[in-house]
């Protein structure tokens, strides 16, 4: 069963059972005030008859009195002890055999259903006691048909009957209505996730009003995720496309000096030995930029935030590429320990690949100093080597962008090591600014908010 009809089912079976609930609530108070106010009127009549006899203590003219009294479809008798009948005018011989006489000394009215010409009529019958001083207590009992009741009754009936029809009539209308355009956005969102799914390419929904609404926040949630995909395909198809143009130059590389030992041999060994050195280095090449696009897959998942001392990290990072390249960097800070709470293994990382590409282009020692202030730790990392041109600096945090290629080649970077350091410390909302002077060094400041 389609949503539409499940919201347009449910929402008139509701609509159509709150009316028949408020229906039959109206009805019954409805038929309670009409036989309270007949109730009403018998006893305001009960009332004058019983004036009038209190007055003439039972006159030969008692007849003439409950005669004036008396209504369509109705009798008045006076009841003595013992329910015997003292005198009794009616209009309704059925109504008076239906209806016996019986002596009570308490004032009571009730409802009777009694069985008519056309099926049961309800009746009412009052009983009013009336002390006439020394000659005791008699009763007075009035009972009339309530057929202008059953009239109104059953055109009540037949009006909440067809008013609930007409409601649920209009409901069903105008739930299919309200439904489908409930439902509008969704189906746009069908339709376009089956024209991405058979076309492949990302289309969006179009959404014509900005009604603020939780369709219209589903829409832009849908749109935004759609330009989110569109990015990262369009990221994906880039990242293949450089890795594709970073392995060819390598694989090229290897695959000539292969063949040339193939043809060749070792016979000229100097030769030999430079294609095998060759073969060597791009191989390390290709590992390097391989580990490379494994630490760019990672990016995205979520960083483990530990509290570590950002002096003791960086000084234990210091010393293992100093006893690796076998030269100085001097590490100086102002407070010791730094307590923050970081990624330890990310944040040592990105102090590798700045640490590491100042070895690379510097011959100098290295400096390396740790700043605190109200809002921020930043580690500076300095060298005196080659610099960077300031027109390349704008670039230099691009996948697999290289300043100076051919210097590049020798020292076997892959250019994504600046683009992963930056996206590390993005994920801990922080920032990487580089300042250089092209021929005097260059400083790299990681800035991480406290």
């Amino acid at each position: 069963m389609r949503i539409t009809t499940k919201i347009n089912l449910l929402t008139t079976a509701w609509i159509v059972g709150l009316l028949v609930v408020i229906n039959i609530i109206v009805f019954f108070l409805f038929m309670e005030t009409m036989i309270h106010m007949e109730q009403n009127n018998i006893f305001d009549k009960a009332d004058q008859i019983t004036k009038e006899i209190e007055k003439d203590q039972i006159s030969n003219d008692l007849d003439k009195i409950l005669n004036n009294s008396l209504v369509e479809d109705s009798f008045i008798r006076i009841i003595l002890p013992g329910n015997r009948v003292m005198t009794e005018v009616t209009n309704d011989k059925i109504l008076s055999q239906k209806i016996k006489a019986k002596y009570v000394n308490t004032k009571n009215i009730k409802t009777r259903v009694i069985a008519g010409q056309k099926g049961e009529v309800q009746v009412l019958v009052a009983n009013v006691p009336i002390r006439l001083g020394n000659q005791g207590v008699i009763c007075l009992q009035i009972s009339e048909r309530l057929l202008g009741l059953e009239l109104r009754r059953e055109i009540l009936r037949v009006i909440l009957i067809s008013s609930t029809i007409f409601a649920a009539v209009l409901s069903l209308i105008g739930g299919r209505w309200l439904s489908n355009l409930i439902m509008k956005p969704v189906f746009n969102m069908i339709s376009t996730m089956d024209r991405i799914e058979k076309s492949g390419s990302m289309v969006k929904i179009d959404m014509q009003k900005d009604t603020k609404d939780e369709l219209y926040t589903m829409v832009m949630t849908f749109n935004k995720m759609i330009d989110r995909l569109q990015g990262n395909m369009e990221k994906q198809k880039q990242f293949v496309s450089d890795a594709s143009h970073e392995f060819k130059t390598p694989l090229t590389v290897i695959k000539s000096y292969a063949n040339l030992l193939q043809r060749q041999g070792f016979q000229d060994e100097i030769m030999a030995r430079d294609a095998v050195q060759t073969i060597h280095l791009e191989t390390t090449r290709i590992q390097k930029m391989t580990e490379a696009f494994l630490d760019l897959a990672n990016l995205d998942n979520s960083i483990v935030l530990n509290e570590t001392d950002l002096v003791a990290l960086c000084q234990s990072t210091a010393d293992q590429l100093q006893s690796v390249y076998k030269r100085e960097i001097n590490l100086s800070f102002s407070y010791s320990p730094l307590i923050v709470s970081v990624d330890e293994l990310r944040i040592k990382q990105v102090i590798v690949i700045l640490l590491d590409n100042a070895l690379k282009y510097s011959a100098d020692k290295i400096d390396c100093f740790i700043e605190k202030n109200d809002e921020n730790i930043i580690i500076g990392i300095k060298d005196y080597g080659i610099g960077i041109p300031q027109e390349e600096l704008g670039n230099i945090f691009e996948r697999f962008y290289r300043v100076d290629k051919a210097r590049n080649r020798e020292t076997g970077g892959s250019g994504l090591g600046l683009h992963i350091a930056e996206s590390i410390v993005k994920l801990h909302n922080g920032k990487i600014e580089i300042t250089s002077n092209e021929g005097s060094g260059t400083l790299a400041r990681i800035i991480l908010p406290i």
